[in-house]
């Protein structure tokens, strides 16, 4: 019966027994999701290409100016360079160890005048009794001493502390003596002569 159909006809039915409507558009849609993804490929690329293009620049910009620095690197001013650094390292290792050194010294003389003060503390301000007499003999030599300046009679001391000089000055005649001092000579004879000198 089929066979009897007109085949046009049959197809006709044929065809539309099959819907392919849905398919076209799924087939649309891949079509449309393929090119998109290729423009987004090609973006990709191009944005890479450029990247890339940027680092070879850089790259080659980065080398031109290595061997500009190797061309005019001085190794021997590096060398000397170098030997100056480490000079002024020993001279500060030096230096720091010497103020180490003064300041363990510093610390231990602070310590004995930590002692001696805490010594005068305790004698008070008089002192002990050697130190209260011997500046008893101070005073009295002090006292003596500016007598005989009072009478024109300069005493003067040798390193050693010993009064072997005496500048005798004589106002009324504008004279200047100058006596030296011998033990041999007894305080009577230079106080005489002294005195001689100034009435003289």
């Amino acid at each position: 019966m089929l066979l009897d159909e007109d085949p046009g006809t049959l197809i006709h039915h044929t065809i539309g027994n099959f819907n392919i409507h849905p398919d076209k558009q799924a087939v649309t849609r891949i079509n449309d999701s393929l090119a998109t993804l290729q423009q987004s490929r090609d973006l990709r690329t191009r944005e890479a290409e450029a990247a890339l293009r940027k680092l070879s620049r850089h790259l080659s910009a980065q080398a031109a100016q290595h061997e500009e620095d190797l061309a005019a690197h001085d190794a021997g001013k590096h060398a000397a360079e170098i030997v100056e650094l480490d000079t002024k390292k020993f001279r500060i290792a030096k230096a720091a160890t010497e103020l180490e050194i003064e300041s363990e010294r510093l610390e231990g003389e602070l310590e004995m005048l930590k002692e001696r003060l805490a010594d005068l503390e305790a004698q008070g301000v008089e002192g002990d009794e050697s130190t209260r007499r011997e500046r008893e003999m101070d005073d009295a030599t002090l006292l003596r001493l500016k007598i005989f300046r009072s009478l024109g009679i300069d005493i003067e001391a040798d390193g050693a502390g010993n009064f072997n000089k005496a500048v005798i000055r004589n106002s009324r005649k504008g004279d200047v003596h100058v006596v030296n001092i011998d033990p041999k000579f007894s305080r009577f004879f230079y106080s005489n002569y002294f005195w001689s000198t100034m009435q003289g």
